[in-house]
């Protein structure tokens, strides 16, 4: 499982990714953008990349769910049935990626992050406070979960955008308690995936740990500006890096 060297200069490299990477996915998601480039630019085979990363993303994700529920942002309670669904959706897509290949995804989840930045772009109050639920949790989660949640064990990339939106739209939460809830679907996803992926001895572990004790850290911070600055903040930064994935994932995919 961690047969794969990690080069000495790569370890403080790994470090500092993570401590930005776990910041920015608190307060706006998408930090799988920052960590998976280092990983495959460190020679790690895109199987390996791939757990590896959801082994460092469970480090960011969980730190930011605890300080999320301790502020009273979010009641773990609340998303049990989202959990439960996000499980087991991501099970399966974890499976999936290590015997499919995920290239027609690739491909179409680009169009819908742009979706999703013109929609915000031309919603200049989305998200700043909560309205009515448009959707019962119990149906929303069962499609929600178990469909996001595949797609964060196959492929990733924008999952926390997506959620954020969905729960805005879906739940009527406003911004920051959409973000802290996406953060704990993100987390469930994380855990599940990282079991499969060990399970399938696709994970080196030095540059998991390397990458998420940083991730702690910038998890920490990032949640608690969320707390702290609102909707103001995270909107334009949520923004920033849903159009960032995307031109990331139409240049891979098109180039």
């Amino acid at each position: 499982m961690d047969h794969l060297s990690i080069p000495l200069w790569g370890v403080p490299i790994l470090f500092l990714t993570g401590l930005v990477a776990g910041l920015v996915d608190a307060v706006a998601g998408g930090g799988g953008l920052i960590t998976l480039p280092v990983l495959l630019g460190l020679g790690l085979p895109p199987p390996y990349a791939l757990g590896t990363n959801k082994l460092q993303s469970s480090f960011g994700s969980t730190s930011a769910v605890r300080h999320f529920a301790r502020s009273g942002t979010i009641r773990l309670g609340d998303g049990a049935a989202g959990v439960a669904f996000t499980a087991a959706g991501a099970a399966l897509g974890a499976w999936a990626v290590q015997r499919l290949d995920p290239a027609l995804l690739r491909q179409a989840i680009p169009f819908l992050l742009a979706t999703i930045a013109l929609y915000t772009l031309v919603t200049p109050h989305f998200g700043f406070e909560d309205r009515r639920p448009r959707v019962q949790p119990g149906p929303f989660y069962s499609v929600f979960g178990l469909g996001l949640g595949f797609y964060d064990g196959f492929f990733g990339p924008g999952t926390g955008s997506f959620w954020v939106v969905a729960l805005v739209a879906g739940l009527g939460l406003d911004l920051v308690r959409a973000t802290g809830y996406a953060k704990l679907m993100n987390c469930t996803s994380n855990l599940i995936s990282l079991g499969v992926f060990l399970a399938g001895g696709h994970v080196v572990l030095t540059a998991g740990l390397l990458m998420g004790s940083g991730q702690m850290i910038g998890a920490r911070i990032g949640a608690g500006l969320v707390v702290t600055r609102g909707a103001r903040f995270v909107r334009p930064l949520f923004l920033t890096m849903v159009l960032a994935v995307t031109a990331k994932l139409f240049y891979d995919g098109y180039r």
